[in-house]
């Protein structure tokens, strides 16, 4: 039976290839985009049907509209995949606020718009999955980009939280997490800003090594696409799933550190319970 999907930013990159993936599938999918003529030929010679829908995901009124236009369309919403965002790099102090706020209305106040709009059609059918992208840099921190990582930092704790409550109604809950994808994130989709001198060896380096990762990342957008739509398939998903080699080695040594770090410190964190009485 045809699942019904809705993905947010679907006009290009990881989000255009996993549009492709679902129709491939011969599933419906909700398309949606701040300008829907950036997703002509998405259905083009493909087997699933297809709607498409103008969506900024910091508007509640176009949040609603759009999964409402899903359940119009296709009688129902099955699966929403929070895709859209962006990050730019520069240092904290370089960063103007209204840059700040920015980058984390869309990527966190965008996921937590859609996902709020959603949650009342899977509760009441007491079935459905929530797809939320993050990102290696929503694991640690990712040099040169503090509202990026402050915003998918955000993803991921509001979406542990989101996965316990919506366990209790059916509905599941997956955080993505993908390194460096052969899109244009790294490169039209990215203002980079080397910034003053004192900041170079995190800032500066992040920027050149963007530039110069562009076209070049390990990872397949159309088999990051796969992925997903076999956790979508799996009858007990993860909560977290990396996307690519580089961000398991990323994760790998940040988890690493973190574990060393509160193992060092383990007797000051300790150190301020209150002390036991003696006897229990």
């Amino acid at each position: 039976m045809a699942r019904t999907w809705l993905v947010t930013g679907s006009s290009r990159g990881f989000g255009r290839a996993l549009c492709e993936a679902i129709l491939d599938a011969g599933d419906n999918l909700l398309a949606t985009a701040r300008d829907p003529d950036q997703l002509s030929g998405l259905g083009e010679g493909r087997p699933g049907r297809l709607a498409v829908a103008r969506l900024d995901v910091t508007s509640e009124e176009d949040a609603a509209a759009a999964v409402g236009a899903a359940i119009d369309r296709f009688g129902a919403l099955d699966i929403l995949v929070n895709n859209a965002g962006y990050g730019d790099v520069g240092s904290v102090e370089d960063t103007p606020i209204d840059a700040f706020r920015r980058q984390i209305e869309t990527n966190l106040f965008g996921t937590i718009i859609m996902t709020k709009a959603v949650i009342p059609h899977m509760r009441e059918r007491r079935s459905g999955h929530i797809i939320q992208f993050s990102s290696v840099g929503g694991r640690l921190g990712a040099p040169g980009r503090a509202p990026y990582s402050a915003a998918k930092w955000g993803v991921e704790g509001f979406s542990e939280v989101l996965a316990q409550e919506m366990k209790l109604v059916g509905v599941r809950v997956t955080i993505i997490e993908p390194g460096g994808f052969r899109t244009d994130f790294a490169g039209a989709s990215t203002t980079l800003d080397a910034g003053r001198p004192e900041y170079d060896a995190v800032v500066g380096n992040a920027a050149r090594l963007q530039a110069a990762y562009d076209g070049k990342q390990p990872g397949d957008p159309r088999r990051g696409a796969q992925a997903i739509l076999q956790v979508v398939a799996s009858e007990a998903p993860p909560l977290r799933l990396p996307l690519g080699s580089d961000a398991l080695a990323a994760i790998e040594r940040s988890d690493k550190a973190r574990l060393d770090e509160l193992e060092r410190w383990r007797t000051l964190s300790r150190s301020t319970d209150f002390p036991e009485r003696p006897g229990g």
